[in-house]
């Protein structure tokens, strides 16, 4: 039989603590754990306060307390702060003019950042806890991330970056009174060691090539961009980057050919297609586009082919890379993975009153995905030695950086 583990808090304690009463009760509303809360933060404060008066060699003394009601996640707490003859007492837990206790205003963060707008943090809080705040509450505490958000726009980046993944997402923002669609451009790159990052997250009123030769200038050096097919847009990277290569995202590439395809065909058209881009070489892919442009499904979408005719120098770079590596490339699956939970979050907001209020919102959603990246890609080994060929002391330079 298994040995009860020791408990981090004796049982006897406990018992004490609970003097009789029915433990069910603990967890109620101005129960044994708020009261805990109370009596642990009263205890901090008080030793704060024996802190200051220790360092302090003006005479210094206690002058009694006063009262304070600060909101928790739980409900409301009214806390005796202890103060000091010459008013120089300020203490860290529970700071001067503060009202709300330490990690109140993360979980009205946490709440934002899944979509749920001032008003539904207010009545889930109601409703949960019992505690009322005001929606100019919700957004102050929310404000606070633009700060966040200029710092991270202008934090510096690494000067190399083997690949970038481009996209962009469309929201809707009210602007001048009138609710209109806004791209929200995003750049994820991925370091020399793997490790993927948000490079930056733009907004703008359209997805235009003149808009990413400013976003390119701020970016140092790229080695391989994965674009989603916006027109004119190779042309603003090499503007920048004349020795980048430019490499056409096949899954937009597929889904535009599916485009011109009708529903019952397109299973069959799909599986046609693969052949072009599962291809050994560069030369194998256009015999394989020409064969099934020859082809039933070719001759009856002849549409499709022109638009992989179009693309085609933005699709040969892809076939430089073995087969396990391709799959890195082979998509911006990577960015499309952040833009489905964008996407969910812009859709519980409907639209926004102001950029900022996008903004705001989508830097916490990525900054939440970002803290779930933990390992490379596992072609990235094999990514890395292709590199290394390919581009030579560029690849090598990002490795030492």
């Amino acid at each position: 039989m298994a040995r009860r583990k020791t408990p981090r808090i004796p049982d006897a304690l406990l018992d004490q603590l609970l003097g009789g009463a029915d433990p069910k009760t603990a967890f109620d509303a101005n129960g044994l754990l708020d009261d805990l809360k109370k009596a642990l933060a009263e205890r901090a404060l008080n030793a704060e306060m024996d802190h200051h008066l220790s360092s302090d060699a003006d005479g210094n003394s206690r002058n009694g307390y006063g009262r304070k009601t600060v909101t928790t996640d739980t409900g409301r707490i009214e806390l005796e702060i202890p103060r000091d003859r010459q008013a120089t007492f300020d203490p860290q837990l529970i700071a001067k003019y503060q009202r709300r206790f330490p990690g109140f205003d993360d979980k009205i963060v946490s709440m934002y950042a899944r979509g749920m707008s001032a008003r539904e943090i207010v009545g889930h809080l109601r409703e949960l806890y019992g505690i009322e705040v005001s929606p100019d509450l919700v957004s102050a505490v929310t404000d606070a991330v633009l700060e966040e958000i200029a710092a991270w726009q202008a934090r510096p980046l690494e000067p190399v970056y083997p690949l970038v993944f481009f996209d962009a997402l469309r929201v809707k923002v009210r602007d001048e009174g009138i609710v209109r669609n806004k791209a929200v451009h995003i750049a994820l790159g991925v370091r020399a060691d793997g490790g993927k990052e948000i490079l930056g997250l733009w907004l703008e009123q359209n997805e235009g090539a003149k808009f990413w030769l400013r976003v390119m200038n701020e970016l140092d050096d790229i080695l391989l961009a994965v674009i989603d097919g916006l027109k004119g847009f190779p042309d603003a990277i090499l503007a920048v980057f004349p020795n980048a290569m430019v490499q056409t995202c096949i899954v937009h590439l597929l889904r535009h050919s599916l485009d011109f395809v009708s529903y019952k065909d397109r299973k069959p058209v799909a599986a046609a297609l693969k052949g072009i881009y599962r291809a050994l070489d560069a030369d194998a892919g256009e015999a394989a586009l020409a064969a099934f442009e020859e082809s039933l499904w070719g001759r009856r979408y002849p549409a499709i082919g022109q638009s992989w005719r179009r693309a085609w120098s933005e699709v040969v770079p892809f076939y430089a890379f073995h087969a396990d590596v391709r799959r890195i490339l082979y998509t911006t699956n990577a960015i499309e993975a952040l833009n489905s939970k964008l996407r969910r979050a812009v859709r519980a907001r409907g639209h926004f009153p102001t950029d900022e209020a996008a903004m705001k919102l989508l830097f916490l959603v990525l900054n939440r995905s970002e803290k779930e990246w933990k390992m490379p890609p596992r072609e990235w080994s094999m990514a890395k030695a292709q590199f290394a060929v390919i581009f030579g002391e560029r690849f090598t330079r990002a490795i030492a950086a």
